[in-house]
């Protein structure tokens, strides 16, 4: 795959346990960092394709960790690699722009196609924890994947899913049609569908959209 990595975990038998199977798929691992300070300097000094980071990191948490590194460096992908198993976890990973969440106990083959995915673009995570409370796995899939949509990006989404126009959209916002294209771009992106059409049936089907007029416009 041709892709630089950086490992974040304390756990420096474990961290060298991944590298074989890594390496095997073409991703070259630059270096671990032992703490969340080391590994926001080595992001910033390396700019990695891919970020593995361990939610219990010495002096702070992983998690904050990797909202930083998605907010800093966004063409970075974000996959926690953990031996935390909690739901909670999951969601707080997913809404802090981690592109997937690995339980250390993971198998090397579920690892490496974890990896792939999340390279891809993709949000992956364990349907095992998941799946535990009310919702079905493709509800929780859709709540995650619409978890990562900014509110103006909701905005668009929930008129685009009323049948407005690109112009229509830019009006009601008070922004360019350019800005309107950049926002359909993500939004189709970050719920993993084709077209806006898609996008419009998907906010339809898992309720992401309510039955009023179309929302007040908001600041840029």
């Amino acid at each position: 795959m041709n892709v630089r990595a950086l490992i974040i975990d304390d756990h420096l038998l474990f961290a060298e346990a991944i590298k074989p199977a890594l390496a095997a798929e073409g991703v070259e691992v630059l270096g671990v960092a032992t703490s969340g300070a080391e590994g926001l300097r080595a992001v910033a000094e390396h700019r990695p394709d891919l970020v593995l980071v361990d939610l219990g990191l010495p002096d702070q948490s992983g998690l904050s960790v990797g909202r930083a590194i998605a907010a800093e460096h966004p063409e970075t992908k974000v996959v926690a690699l953990t031996a935390l198993e909690d739901p909670r976890a999951v969601r707080d990973a997913v809404r802090a722009g981690f592109h997937g969440y690995v339980t250390k106990d993971t198998s090397t083959s579920r690892f490496v196609q974890a990896v792939r995915s999340a390279l891809a673009g993709q949000v992956v995570y364990p349907r095992r924890l998941a799946m535990r409370g009310a919702r079905t796995a493709e509800e929780e899939t859709a709540r995650l994947l619409a978890s990562q949509l900014t509110s103006r990006e909701r905005e668009v989404l929930a008129l685009l899913a009323r049948g407005a126009t690109g112009r229509e959209i830019a009006a009601r916002l008070a922004i360019s049609p350019n800005t309107v294209r950049t926002h359909v771009q993500s939004i189709l992106t970050k719920l993993q569908v084709h077209s806006r059409l898609e996008a419009a049936v998907f906010a339809m089907k898992h309720r992401l959209v309510d039955d009023g007029g179309p929302p007040a416009a908001a600041a840029e």
